[in-house]
């Protein structure tokens, strides 16, 4: 990043709204569906490994793990399918992820939305695929932003012993 580079956010912040409205919208219709807060955060966290977001990693691994995901579910996620730890919904949604994100040629784009439609309600469907459009929109407005991730003390690490001997 340079000092001349913009955030998408910073320089359209009515676009930026448009787009956080989405997801409010979005985020609704999932809980509509019977979707739980953690199996979205969990799509969000593969797209975003997918697309090489690291400012929404973050910021989803954190979000899924308070949602109630595992350690070892997020642990496990690259290779989810090499895994026993997703319900078949999860698996579902997991796959409407990767599909809204890598598209893949149209045939096999069909054969796997039709797969994960078999788990699914068309509710649950619909809200899948806008779930994913809208976490590939967000990786994109931040990869393309640059947005910078901030480093945190580690958990249980004592702060106060840090910053007195970054002072000495």
């Amino acid at each position: 990043m340079t000092g001349k580079d913009l955030f998408l956010d910073k320089s359209d912040p009515a676009s930026w709204r448009a787009l956080n409205g989405l997801a409010l919208k979005v985020a609704e219709a999932a809980e509509a569906a019977g979707l739980p807060r953690s199996l979205i955060e969990l799509v969000n966290v593969r797209i975003s490994q997918l697309n090489g977001c690291a400012f929404c990693l973050d910021l989803h691994v954190r979000l899924a793990r308070q949602a109630g995901a595992s350690e070892q579910q997020v642990a496990v996620l690259p290779a989810w399918r090499e895994t026993t730890v997703f319900s078949p919904t999860e698996r579902a949604a997991l796959i409407i992820g990767e599909a809204a994100t890598e598209l893949p040629d149209h045939a096999r784009l069909q054969a796997e939305l039709a797969a994960a439609r078999e788990e699914l309600t068309d509710e649950q469907f619909s809200a899948l695929r806008w779930a994913a459009v809208t976490m590939n929109a967000f990786n994109r407005v931040s990869i393309l932003s640059g947005h910078p991730v901030r480093q945190r003390p580690a958990a249980g690490k004592d702060t106060t012993q840090t910053a007195a001997a970054d002072a000495s």
